[in-house]
């Protein structure tokens, strides 16, 4: 396996290929200067600086800890590009599979086309931010590749040294994955509701919820099954949240006899699974509304000068028994002023001439206020909105880089109110709250008086979501002086960091919610799996661990075939939720899941070679159950 980034999703990349698949890796990085891991108060700062230390210096050394390091037999190389040279270099040629996880979307292109080339056969994977071009790039990636197979078969039929899972159409496949959206729907539904996590991955809809422990005398809802159960320190103020290898941290797919013994913890529990159909069309940007352009006073009034034009052409219409039009079109003479004065016409439609013209003369200055009105809102439309006075109850989001820009999408879908703070005017989430019409302040948020902009103390949640880890903190310690049972969720990096972050806060202010969540901890399973050539629906936080979704064609795999599904169950592993029925003879998986999901199997089902089911799986577990059987020794 080769991996190729610039920044700490490469690292955390590396280190579950190796520590989870146990996979070989080379690992391609730029050049930095090699210095020994910095102390606890050095960790705070950029995160993919500080991991690169330690492993380069576990390489040098031979020593460390076993989940943020490298061992001996894998390489790490410098090079400020992803070249022709480097790629070659790195074994591109010979490689299973190849992940290109710059920040950059050009970098990660360039260097997935040279790739290819250098590799028709090489599984690709790729991180871009861009949706259109990514999958218009993962078109013409699929169809090179199919091509350089087609015309190399017979050399390929007698060359077997790559250890795959023998699928042809899996093994050449390229998956474009973006972090930010992998990650955005767990951090959006941790600020929202503080336990609701849901994966919407292809049209395959699931839900799972965060449960207390039931009080005396209370019975829990199981569910439709329990995903994991909370650490027994959750409920203390100053518990830890668990990370992925500690011993007292939250137990994965736990079985019934677990689960019945469990008491005073904290559940996970899957509520929903379903088909939740094709994404909606996109409504067109930049078309305002009617209603957005002019004041609801001003609407009313055009509203009662309309009503008074038709009051009085009816009355013109009783008085002269003229025809509807006829009287329409002299009632508009008269309140335009340009109809003949009616010196020899009935009492009544003198009356009725001299009524018209007052409400034309009330409709010059409505007219002035409209045309005003629209031009403010088409000035006003590409300036940013700030905070309105009387707002409370919205979300406080921070940063608005890719990260911070998924995640303002993701909130407004759900009519969530938001308010943003961003000290770069030009971010890339600018035009985006521009478009979306979002109150944003301008401004460090370590400055004193930003936050308070922003209407921090009536707000729900904080999400702090820059990349520099002390920004993050300072943001959430200052708000919490402001609200102390404000609910914030904080992106950190570094897991020693994070757990002492998280138990100071919680032993701080008990009562208020707080989460730390590390994008690239999030991500790096997903980017893994692609890796392997499976297909990973999406990911959940469980406090500092990830329970995985994946979707997974029985066939060939002995712990799924001929089982049912209760001995497929494998408790802290894997377990069977749902059997995707019209997916049955596909085993290339082209066809989406979900389309006829079968959730509420027996278990007395019987898994077949043919069915497509999808399982929720710890990364571990995932790995044993999809890793590659054999690797040519060596």
């Amino acid at each position: 396996m080769v991996v190729c980034g610039d920044d700490g999703l490469a690292h955390r990349l590396a280190t579950e290929l190796r520590g989870v698949y146990r996979e070989q890796v080379v690992l391609v990085v730029p050049p930095s200067r090699r210095t020994p891991p910095q102390p606890m108060a050095g960790r705070a700062r950029a995160a993919s600086a500080a991991l690169f230390g330690r492993m380069v210096t576990a390489v040098n050394r031979g020593t460390g800890d076993s989940d943020d390091t490298l061992v001996p037999d894998e390489r790490v190389m410098e090079a400020a590009e992803p070249t022709e040279a480097v790629l070659a270099d790195a074994g591109v040629d010979r490689a299973a599979a190849l992940a290109l996880v710059y920040d950059d979307d050009e970098t990660n292109i360039r260097a997935a086309l040279t790739a290819r080339r250098l590799n028709p056969r090489l599984r690709l994977v790729l991180r871009l931010y861009n949706r259109r071009l990514g999958q218009h790039i993962e078109e013409l990636l699929d169809q090179a590749a199919e091509l350089a197979a087609g015309t190399t078969a017979g050399h390929r039929d007698g060359h077997g040294g790559h250890g795959g899972h023998g699928g042809h159409g899996a093994d050449i496949a390229t998956t474009v994955l973006s972090d930010a959206d992998t990650t955005a729907p767990a951090l959006v539904a941790t600020a929202l509701v503080g336990t609701s996590k849901v994966v919407d991955a292809e049209g395959l809809l699931l839900r799972a919820v965060e449960r207390r422990p039931p009080r005396p005398g209370e019975v829990a809802d199981p569910g439709l099954c329990t995903l994991a159960l909370l650490s027994a320190t959750s409920n203390d103020p100053a518990g830890a949240e668990g990370s992925e290898d500690s011993g007292d941290g939250p137990r994965l797919l736990p079985d019934a006899e677990a689960v019945a013994a469990a008491t005073g913890r904290g559940a996970v529990v899957l509520e929903q699974v379903s088909y939740s159909g094709p994404p909606l069309p996109a409504r067109r940007a930049g078309v305002m509304p009617f209603a957005s352009l002019f004041s609801a006073r001003l609407r009313w009034s055009l509203a009662g000068l309309v009503a008074a034009v038709v009051a009085l052409a009816v009355a013109l219409i009783v008085v002269t028994d003229d025809h509807p039009l006829h009287a329409i079109y002299i009632t508009l003479l008269d309140l335009f002023a340009i109809n003949d004065p009616a010196v020899d016409a009935p009492l009544g439609q003198q009356v009725l001439q001299l009524l018209s013209g007052l409400v034309g003369l009330l409709l010059l200055p409505v007219l002035l206020a409209a045309v005003l009105e629209a031009l403010g809102t088409f000035r006003t439309a590409s300036a940013l909105r700030k905070p309105p006075r009387g707002l409370s109850g919205h979300v406080v989001l921070l940063g608005l880089g890719k990260i911070g820009t998924r995640v303002l999408t993701r909130l407004r879908e759900l009519h969530i109110p938001v308010v943003c703070v961003e000290a770069d005017p030009e971010a890339r989430g600018m035009a985006v709250a521009r478009r979306l019409r979002v109150p944003v302040v301008v401004g460090d948020v370590t400055q004193e008086g930003v936050l308070e902009s922003a209407k921090i103390h009536r707000a729900d949640a904080l999400l702090a979501l820059t990349s520099v880890d002390t920004t993050n903190l300072e943001a959430v310690l200052y708000a919490r002086s402001v609200r102390p049972d404000l609910r914030a969720v904080l992106r950190l990096y570094d897991d020693d960091f994070a757990k002492a972050v998280y138990r100071t806060l919680r032993t701080a202010h008990p009562a208020a919610l707080t989460r730390s969540r590390s994008v690239s901890h999030l991500a790096a399973p997903a980017f893994a799996g692609a890796m392997m050539g499976r297909q990973i629906l999406g990911a959940i936080p469980v406090e500092r661990r990830v329970l995985l979704f994946a979707a997974v064609v029985v066939d060939g795999h002995p712990q799924l075939e001929g089982r049912t599904v209760a001995e497929a169950f494998r408790p802290g592993a894997w377990r069977v939720l749902a059997l995707d029925t019209a997916a049955r003879g596909d085993t290339a998986g082209a066809e989406p899941p979900g389309s006829g999901l079968v959730w509420d199997l027996p278990g007395t089902y019987v898994l077949r070679a043919g069915d497509r089911v999808v399982l929720a799986a710890t990364r571990r577990g995932l790995a044993e159950l999809l890793g590659r059987r054999t690797r040519s020794p060596r």
